[in-house]
């Protein structure tokens, strides 16, 4: 397998606010309420006249003789309401059109017929449901629920009044919008588990990477912070434009920028240690986890900077453990890395490479290395984006890389001292005829010969780790320490055989 290095339409609003699904149909004349029913407090009614008693007939006048020609007396103004006479005259309350009666539906729609006292009232838009004014009941406790109600509503007015004076009054700007304090940002608390807090903590301690080589060449990558020195780990691919006589700046999140050098690279691993020159001295080197203990299906959380965006963040789950890639950086001239990955689903883009693979404590599992391109019908070099394919060099092993970085400026590799063909296989590793430039194909005295092994051999497996391919073989092989003992499982003449060997090293990328 390999791999490419990766250096609703809003809708209109509402003129009015909406009309409640479920109001009930007003009814035109419907009968009065028993008398034990809740009585519904009507809204005030402005300009209303008071009551006025109607007339009886058949009584007799306690005063004198009946009343003249102007008995009874004229009618009240029209309240502005639509009723048809005022509350209590001569009818209810705009009797022959309760209040919108006679057929409209809803609060501001045409009156029906007027009452005695006037014509039918305006019309409006529809906000409601409509409304049914109740028949007068008997006096008695109802008054006393009454005089209660005014009550209550006259202190709550007061209360709202002194509110809304007492708000005012101490508002400078003029604004009754109340806003959330401008440090409350600040205060919120996550849970040290969330994602928001491990990337929280991670982001200050991992840096954007420019590397421009001389002739002007260049691209962008991320790092992290290893030690208080200044050191900060990336991808050698992020870095290897600027190895003879280019310029390399480390941008933290905050905005601080500082120039760097390159203190060692590792091509084979694609692991690389750079330097900050004057770096600060409130460094934060990341937590670092162990890769050997990630299972498939834990959470990661990539940080990097896709395309250029510095401090992006995403997450993802492990799919799968020791995933043979070889990777490249796509040029003619480059040599492929070899890498027993961890397969994230996190998306992961040029750009992300370097930055730091998270487990959901905040430590460091991984480096983001490589991910799958399309632009070739598989794995390529072309610049695609994320399709959830992307693969980390693991911990364990960038951590022995480093310290080799930073002590002798040299990578180590460990070895078997054979030469495997890299080509296309599904069956194993097999050990060539010749090794390259004409050497041979089993190193003599090197671990492979001491082992017993010949060419023509195919290795099946490294301890439980079944080799499918040469690339496959070298990834695993690179897993290990230089002085490692190992088992080897291997096919000679169709016979399957068994043989332990010793791990030897080799230094720099030769």
């Amino acid at each position: 397998m390999s791999t490419e290095n990766e250096g609703n339409e809003v809708p209109q609003a509402p003129s009015a606010p909406p009309v409640p699904v479920a109001s009930p149909a007003a009814s035109p004349q419907g009968p009065a309420p028993d008398g034990n029913a809740p009585t519904t407090p009507l809204p005030p009614v402005p300009g209303a006249a008071p009551a006025v008693p109607a007339a009886d007939a058949n009584a007799s006048h306690p005063s004198g003789p009946a009343p003249d020609g102007t008995w009874p007396p004229p009618q009240p103004p029209t309240p502005p309401h639509g009723a048809g006479a005022p509350y209590g005259d001569g009818a209810p309350y705009g009797d022959g059109a309760s209040y919108g009666d006679g057929g409209a539906a809803g609060y501001g729609t045409p009156a029906g017929p007027g009452g005695p006292g006037g014509p039918a009232g305006p019309t409006g838009p529809v906000w409601g449901a409509s409304y049914q004014q109740p028949a007068p009941r008997p006096r008695g406790r109802g008054g006393l629920l009454a005089a209660v109600l005014v009550a209550a509503l006259v202190a709550g007015g007061l209360g709202g009044g002194l509110g809304y004076t007492l708000a005012k009054n101490h508002d400078d700007t003029g604004s009754t919008t109340v806003s959330a304090s401008d440090s409350g940002a600040a205060q919120v608390r996550r849970a040290p588990g969330t994602i928001a807090n491990v990337a929280a903590k991670a982001l200050p301690s991992t840096v954007t990477i420019e590397a421009e080589g001389s002739n002007g060449d260049g691209g962008t990558g991320t790092g992290f912070v290893f030690d208080t020195q200044g050191h900060i780990i990336t991808n050698n691919h992020v870095v290897a434009d600027a190895l003879n006589g280019g310029k390399l700046t480390a941008t933290f999140p905050n905005g601080r920028k500082y120039d760097a050098e390159v203190v060692g690279h590792a091509q084979g691993y694609d692991v690389a240690v750079i330097k900050l020159k004057n770096p600060p001295s409130d460094l934060k080197p990341l937590a670092l986890g162990d890769s050997d203990r990630v299972a498939v299906g834990d959470e990661t959380i990539a940080i990097g900077a896709p395309f250029g965006l510095s401090n992006t963040v995403t997450t993802g789950i492990i799919s799968a453990k020791n995933r043979p890639v070889a990777s490249s950086d796509g040029s003619s001239t480059g040599k492929p890395s070899y890498l027993s990955a961890l397969q994230t689903d996190a998306s992961i883009n040029p750009g992300n490479s370097g930055g730091p693979l998270l487990d959901a404590s905040g430590a460091v599992i991984g480096i983001n290395s490589a991910i799958q391109s399309t632009s070739s019908g598989g794995f390529g070099s072309g610049q695609s984006g994320s399709i959830g394919l992307g693969f980390a060099i693991p911990i364990d092993q960038a951590k022995f890389v480093a310290q080799q970085l930073i002590q002798t400026g040299k990578p180590v590799y460990a070895k078997i001292g054979a030469s495997v063909s890299t080509g296309d296989s599904t069956d194993g590793a097999k050990i060539t005829d010749q090794g390259t430039a004409g050497s041979a194909a089993v190193e003599s005295g090197g671990p492979a010969d001491k082992a017993g092994l010949k060419p023509g051999d195919v290795i099946t497996k490294l301890d439980d780790m079944v080799i499918d391919s040469g690339p496959t073989l070298i990834g695993e092989i690179w897993t290990h320490k230089p002085g490692d003992k190992v088992t080897i499982t291997y096919k000679r003449g169709g016979q399957e055989h068994t043989t332990d060997l010793t791990l030897g090293s080799r230094v720099g990328d030769n």
